[in-house]
Order: structure tokens, then C-alpha cells, then sequence
């Protein structure tokens, strides 16, 4: 084994390998971006493609009387969420909300997440049973074996939901970092005399490169506005789809104006000045927990290396003299 890693101590070796390794990094962090795509445009073509199904809908609607937005998913998934009841059983309407502040709005999304929870247990409970009947066959014994087995179905029972509530915290971050300078857009585009459509829809396009997640909802709520009956609910949708309190008492405050013809920009004024305290406080939050989140890697990482430089010296003298 030594004489294997013998050639990698050569200095020429090892400053070709550093070389290399540097060369890589270089060219993986300059192709990163070129080969994550448009999000944006993904984004807005999905939400476009939502304005299609609604202008669909209601040529339906204006023609036959009714009509559904959802679409109606097929498959096996289908078949075992129907056959068992799954949305009665794990709560299918609580399950679309949690899934529509994650950005995954269609049927398809519910019943695949349905269908994950009542699978993953099973899948993930025989994966630890085989792997502790293989590795340790010899020193576990059957009843450890299928403890171990259950303690993975309920593993794999949450894993759904914890996974879920991962995309939907990302997306609430990338919405609250933004929504402060969205809401400053919009007062501007309000005060100088634009629509609230008209608004909405500049603002959707200005802060898209900062926070597409954003782009998308305010994008989907033009579409609303323009083909629902109910304008109320719209400004009602995209604040149960963020699922966040900072916007809902700016569509809070939209569904007042709209109601009783109150003035909008001075709403968005104070809530804009309230979000831009709220993003100030949560700053100085994070900086005042600063100093005891260093505490352990100085003395870690940081008082090591000055007692080497400043008692270094002294000790090498000493040894030798």
C-alpha cells in the first residue's frame, strides 16, 4: 500500500495533481451556470401555460356551464389512491396546500405525494431489513432485525413530509428575500397610474432574476385577475399558496381596496415601510448572533494556528540549542 502512494510524494507529481484539481474546479464553476438552464423562463412558461388552462376552462364554462381546472391523473399511483382511500386517509385537501406553497399545483403532484407516503415506508422498512439480514446477519438477532425494520417504516413514513417541507421553506426564503423590493415596485408602478394588472404584471417581469418563485405567483395571480369571476379571490390565492403572513396582509389589504374603494398606494406605502422594518430587524438578528456562532471554529481553528506562529519559533530555538 505504500509503494502504491510512494510516487504521489514526489513534489513534481503532487504540484501536477494540485494543478488538475485546480484546472477542474475552474471549469466546473465556469460551466455551473451555463448548464443550469433558464429557470426563469421555465417558470414563466409554466405559469402561462396555467393562463392557458384557465382561458380553456372558461370558453368551456361560457359554453357547456362547467368546467374543472384539474386535470384528471391516470396511472398505477392512481389506481392504489383510489383503490385505498389514501386521500381520506392522509388528509388529501391539507396535502394540496403544503403542495401548492411548494410551487407543485397539479393533481398529478397530490397523487404521486399520496402515493409516496403509503410506499416509502415499505420500501425503505425492507431495504433495512435486507441490509441488516446481510451485514449483520451474524450478530443482530430476528427480533433486533425487525426492530430495525419498523424503525425504517417510520423513517420512510416521514420522509415524504420532511421533504416536502424542504421545498416549501426554500421557497418561502426566496420569496421573502425578495418580496420587500417587489412591494416597493408595485407602489411605484401604483402611484405613477398603472392597473393593478398592469403592475403586477411589470413587477413579476423586474424581479423574476431575483427570486423566479416570486415571478411565478405574481404571474399566476394577472391570470386569476383576468379570467376569474371573483377578483377578491385572487389576491385570497396568492396568499394561500405562499402560505406566508408577509404576504397575506398585502392581499389582505388588496382585497380591502377592491372591496371598498379605498385607495391602494397608500396601503403599499405602509406595508412597504413595515416589510422594509421586517427585513432590517431580521438583519440585525443575524448579525447580532454572530459573534457566539464564531466562538467555537476561533478556538477551533483560529487560536491553534496563533500559538503555533508565536510559540513556534521560540520552541524549535529551544530544541536545537
Amino acid at each position: 500500500m505504500f509503494e502504491l502512494l510512494l510516487p504521489l510524494l514526489d513534489m513534481q507529481t503532487a504540484i501536477t495533481l494540485l494543478v488538475a484539481v485546480s484546472v477542474f474546479g475552474t471549469v466546473l464553476s465556469l460551466a455551473a451556470p451555463l448548464m443550469q438552464g433558464d429557470k426563469l423562463r421555465t417558470r414563466m412558461k409554466a405559469a402561462t401555460g396555467e393562463r392557458q388552462q384557465m382561458r380553456a376552462a372558461r370558453s368551456k364554462e361560457l359554453k357547456a356551464g362547467k368546467a374543472s381546472l384539474r386535470e384528471k391523473p391516470k396511472g398505477t399511483i392512481n389506481q392504489i389512491v383510489e383503490t385505498l382511500n389514501l386521500r381520506k386517509l392522509f388528509e388529501a385537501e391539507e396535502s394540496r396546500i403544503r403542495l401548492r406553497a411548494a410551487g407543485l399545483r397539479k393533481e398529478t403532484h397530490l397523487v404521486t405525494f399520496l402515493g409516496a407516503r403509503l410506499i416509502t415506508p415499505i420500501v425503505v422498512g425492507i431495504i433495512v431489513f435486507v441490509y441488516s439480514s446481510t451485514v449483520f446477519a451474524d450478530r443482530i438477532t430476528p427480533v433486533m432485525r425487525l426492530s430495525a425494520m419498523m424503525f425504517g417504516g417510520v423513517v420512510g413514513f416521514y420522509l415524504p413530509n420532511v421533504f416536502l417541507k424542504n421545498l416549501v421553506s426554500k421557497r418561502q426564503q426566496s420569496i421573502q428575500a425578495a418580496w420587500s423590493d417587489a412591494l416597493d415596485l408595485l407602489l411605484i408602478c401604483v402611484e405613477s397610474g398603472m392597473s393593478i394588472e398592469g403592475a403586477i404584471t411589470r413587477v413579476s417581469a423586474e424581479i423574476g432574476m431575483q427570486s423566479p418563485e416570486l415571478a411565478e405567483e405574481l404571474t399566476l395571480t394577472n391570470a386569476e385577475l383576468s379570467y376569474l369571476g371573483d377578483r377578491i379571490k385572487a389576491f385570497d390565492n396568492l396568499g394561500k399558496r405562499t402560505a406566508m403572513e408577509t404576504v397575506k396582509s398585502v392581499t389582505t389589504s388588496l382585497i380591502q381596496s377592491e372591496r371598498y374603494g379605498t385607495p391602494m398606494g397608500s396601503a403599499l406605502r405602509v406595508l412597504a415601510q413595515e416589510n422594509r422594518d421586517l427585513r432590517m430587524q431580521a438583519a440585525e438578528k443575524k448579525a447580532a448572533s454572530l459573534p457566539p456562532k464564531l466562538t467555537v471554529p476561533m478556538v477551533l481553528f483560529f487560536l491553534p494556528v496563533v500559538f503555533v506562529v508565536l510559540l513556534g519559533p521560540a520552541i524549535i530555538l529551544a530544541f536545537y540549542s
